[in-house]
């Protein structure tokens, strides 16, 4: 009796959860922004309209590297004297950017792309060797996040930039 109201409420959770999932797909097609930034091979439906609505006007930023910094992807810097330390991230800005940034990172370096994104996928993985994959996620999630300034600023898709 137990177990069949269980199944009972997972398949009502199921059912809202596709919905929710068809809406979520439906507003990123509908979303021009968020279309260009899904061009990129890893980026899907969630990280792009995230991002999108994060980064709002691109022309806010003087340069697109300073986007990194912003949503908190950039190391902290310790100086004293002749003390010259490299911390850990700096977290500062939207905790689910740089959340949904770092998951798009990891789909990139975990699952086989092919095309563009094998330039990108391999500097990571050079990174990943000298200093580990969770360096090199964040590495690569700040480069999205430069990447989908960019695309935003000049309206042109992953692909078109690529070929360039």
């Amino acid at each position: 009796m137990i177990a069949e109201g269980l199944l009972a409420v997972r398949v009502a959770l199921r059912r809202e959860f596709n919905r929710f999932e068809k809406q979520v797909r439906a507003t990123a097609r509908g979303d021009t922004r968020a279309r260009l930034l899904m061009s990129i091979p890893g980026v899907g439906a969630i990280v792009s309209l995230t991002c999108a609505s994060a980064i709002d006007d691109p022309t806010r930023f003087k340069s697109s590297k300073q986007v990194g910094a912003f949503f908190g992807l950039t190391p902290t810097k310790y100086q004293s004297g002749e003390t010259d330390i490299d911390g850990r991230i700096s977290k500062i800005g939207d905790a689910s950017v740089r959340a949904v940034l770092y998951e798009g990172a990891h789909i990139i370096l975990t699952k086989p792309l092919k095309g563009s994104c094998t330039a990108l996928k391999s500097w990571a993985m050079r990174i990943a060797r000298r200093g580990g994959m969770k360096k090199a996620k964040v590495a690569l999630a700040r480069k999205l996040a430069v990447i989908m300034h960019r695309m935003l600023a000049d309206g042109v898709s992953f692909h078109n930039a690529a070929a360039a």
